[in-house]
């Protein structure tokens, strides 16, 4: 048992070593969490921004899934009541994109930013996987139906 925290903190080092510098971007490293008792499930936890591109990061590292929180204020698109209705709808990126493309072309450094790059960097690196996951979880009622006003 010990072995394998050790192994977890190396592995926890590497990563941090090996991302620093998406810390000039707003990631900040949280440590390891203990995120399943019963079956001793830990992650990586990150805190970042709301606007990063999120391409830029794994979903796993050598085997630990990295968790995030976002720091720091939401858009007014991502401003809803969690208890009834889905904060991260596919609906909410593209209109947030749309509505602030030249920011976050800015934030990026990347002029030429495609409006299907910003929402792949946004929605957590694959809009398109993010939509279809969305779309499986709203059929199988595990989330409410959007309603964007």
């Amino acid at each position: 048992m010990a072995h394998q925290f050790i192994a977890m903190f190396e592995i926890l080092n590497h990563f941090q070593k090996k991302f620093k510098p998406l810390t000039k971007e707003g990631l900040r490293f949280q440590g390891l969490s203990l995120i399943d008792v019963k079956r001793k499930k830990h992650v990586i936890m990150i805190s970042k921004p709301f606007v990063f591109d999120n391409r830029k990061l794994p979903k796993v590292y050598d085997g630990l899934e990295i968790k995030a929180k976002i720091e720091g204020d939401l858009p007014e698109e991502f401003k809803v009541d969690a208890r009834r209705e889905y904060i991260w709808a596919p609906q909410r990126f593209e209109k947030f994109v749309d509505r602030c493309s030249d920011e976050i072309r800015k934030k990026f450094k990347q002029p030429d930013m495609s409006r299907a790059e910003m929402l792949d960097a946004l929605a957590f690196g694959n809009f398109d996987a993010h939509k279809k996951k969305c779309t499986e979880l709203l059929n199988e009622g595990k989330i409410p139906p959007l309603s964007l006003n």
